[in-house]
């Protein structure tokens, strides 16, 4: 069936499986594979206000199809697909390579068709993009659904591409012409969130598989809603700060989603699935009243599902009270980036090691089911000492709470790019980065690397990319053994952590002796000869990934559910 505008999005590598590719440990704590097969919650937004403008969408993953199935051709899928626009995420830096072979694929098989590209990264490098012949258009910011209506209205009902907001578009004699970035709500309460118009989608192109988010996203479904474009912080390497906000989107400050709008979209969530719903953005960004409205909220629409949050800073006692108050089950999520504090401090998160033990304490005493924190291996000022010393401290946390308050804590490296538009990126020296990628092809070149190693965009003055790779499995062993010491695993989770950390620190050190084959052919045998070993690690490396999942039904456990969430769709108002 044609569709007016196709979302399709790649693989991290095309095609990742035929190539030797030793990935690592760079997707261990987020929910997609090192393929990073998640698309982004835009397709589902643009998706829902272009579909109530009239238009056919379909939305396709085809680093999932990739990924379920080594038979799927993604090449063939492309070449039936109908459109007249292919809108290809590059969102996210490590998309640099799959996108814009995605893109190069489409222009061969549909040339009268337009290949579009969005994303903070596209944002970021639109210039770029449009000089390669396989881009016709590149959609900027980060509030696209309102411009994407005024792209499909010009090109299927006539009028001028100059006054689409924020694209850069290259005109038929292949000249460059890039409109400014003028749509930048103040608000978010216009925007359309509903994970009914995938569903209907699913139902009019009978194919579920295309539209899952990730890998096994039916199996253990997690939804989420977002409180905030834009961010009040300022994270030295950080794509979304506020800093990177301002360059590359204009957005001087944040624009937010009215709590009784969140708690709206997690009621329709709630209609449709009994999964976790994932609440984006520190709640108290706009104020400790927009979190007591929201909180407020959602007790009075009944949400039962389970209830992910999430700090940028820690939190005080009263907001936990708010949340157990209102809430059935709730876990949450903070990264403090480092236990280390003139560390963290050097990346602009200003609150000491107190603040964060209170606020883990805090949580356990007012329901929080389970806290996540997280410690990266890579940043400013951090030495292998301090990487590595971050177990002595989740140690310490360990110790503050009661055996039975299920506190994960994670260390994973700081991997694979520092994103383009943070304080870190456009001053390096200041942060005491050096990079081996500056332009948007020196990144997808790196991409295409045999180890995730070889792919790191980055080292620092106080750790080499060689070491930097090293300390993070080192640090993912002490970790794995003072978690163990401390009784929070069994003898058989730590031995099995300990055996797949060092397999694939030693898989690292046999792919730096192959590469030193000057035989190419050779070279990429002895590659391939590992290749199998290398992806039975893609799953969990330096972490237990399976620890990050929430146990929620299925999507076909969930089925009356969906019905009668259609049903209710039907008669809803927006």
């Amino acid at each position: 069936m044609a569709a007016d505008i196709i979302f399709l999005h790649a693989p991290s590598v095309y095609d990742f499986r035929k190539k030797p590719i030793f990935y690592g440990p760079v997707s261990d704590v987020i929910p997609s594979s090192p393929v990073f097969e998640m698309y982004p919650i835009g397709f589902m937004t643009i998706s829902a206000h272009l579909e109530a403008a009239g238009y056919r969408t379909r939305i396709v993953n085809l680093a999932v199809r990739m990924l379920q199935s080594s038979k799927f051709s993604a090449e063939r899928m492309i070449e039936k697909l109908d459109a007249k626009v292919f809108a290809i995420d590059l969102h996210w830096m490590p998309h640099a390579h799959g996108a814009l072979e995605v893109a190069k694929l489409v222009k061969k098989y549909h040339p009268d068709s337009i290949v579009e590209l969005g994303g903070f990264t596209s944002s970021y490098f639109h210039e770029e993009l449009i000089r390669r012949p396989e881009v016709d258009m590149v959609m900027r910011g980060e509030s696209t659904e309102i411009p994407h209506i005024k792209l499909m209205d010009v090109l299927t009902k006539g009028g001028d591409l100059s006054d689409v907001p924020n694209l850069t578009w290259k005109d038929k004699d292949g000249r460059m012409h890039t409109n400014n970035i003028s749509f930048i709500p103040d608000d978010l309460d216009w925007l359309r969130f509903d994970y009914g118009t995938v569903i209907k989608n699913v139902i009019r192109h009978r194919d579920l598989k295309s539209a899952l988010p990730w890998l096994n996203w039916d199996k253990l479904p997690l939804t989420s809603v977002f409180t905030v474009r834009g961010c009040s912080h300022n994270c030295a390497e950080c794509g979304g700060s506020s800093f990177a906000n301002a360059r590359i989107l204009c957005r001087d400050r944040p624009a937010f989603r009215s709590p009784e709008k969140v708690a709206e979209d997690m009621s329709i969530i709630q209609d449709y699935l009994r999964s976790p719903i994932f609440v984006v953005g520190d709640l108290r960004q706009a104020g400790n009243g927009y979190a007591e409205r929201l909180f407020k909220e959602i007790k009075e629409r009944k949400i039962k599902n389970h209830v992910v949050l999430e700090l940028f800073t820690p939190a005080g006692e009263e907001f936990y009270e708010m949340a157990n108050n209102s809430l059935e089950e709730y876990t949450m999520e903070f990264s403090p980036g480092s236990h280390d504090e003139p560390v963290r401090y050097a990346t602009g998160r200003n609150y000491d090691n107190a603040s964060i033990e209170r606020t883990i304490q805090n949580a356990f005493a007012n329901g929080c089911g389970r806290f996540d924190l997280f410690y990266m291996t890579g940043l400013p000022g951090q030495t292998r000492g301090s990487a590595i010393e971050s177990a002595g401290a989740a140690k310490k946390l360990w110790s503050i709470v009661d055996k039975k308050d299920n506190l994960f804590i994670y260390n994973a490296p700081f991997a694979p790019f520092v994103d383009p538009g943070s304080r870190a990126f456009e001053d390096p020296e200041r942060w005491g980065y050096r990079f081996f990628a500056r332009t948007l092809e020196e990144h997808r070149r790196l991409l295409d690397n045999p180890s995730w190693k070889h792919v790191l965009s980055y080292e620092t003055k106080w750790m080499t990319r060689d070491e930097i790779a090293e300390t993070s499995y080192d640090a993912a062993l002490r970790l794995a053994y003072e978690e163990h010491e401390c009784g929070r695993s069994s003898d058989e989770m730590y031995a099995s952590r300990v055996e797949r950390t060092n397999t694939a620190k030693m898989m690292l050190k046999r792919i730096d002796d192959i590469l030193l084959i000057n035989d190419t052919r050779e070279r990429e045998k002895e590659l391939w000869s590992i290749k199998e070993e290398g992806e039975k690690l893609m799953h969990s490396t330096v972490c237990n990934k399976d620890d990050i999942e929430w146990k929620t039904g299925s999507v076909w456990s969930n089925s009356p559910r969906i019905i009668i969430g259609m049903i209710k769709g039907a008669f809803r108002k927006r």
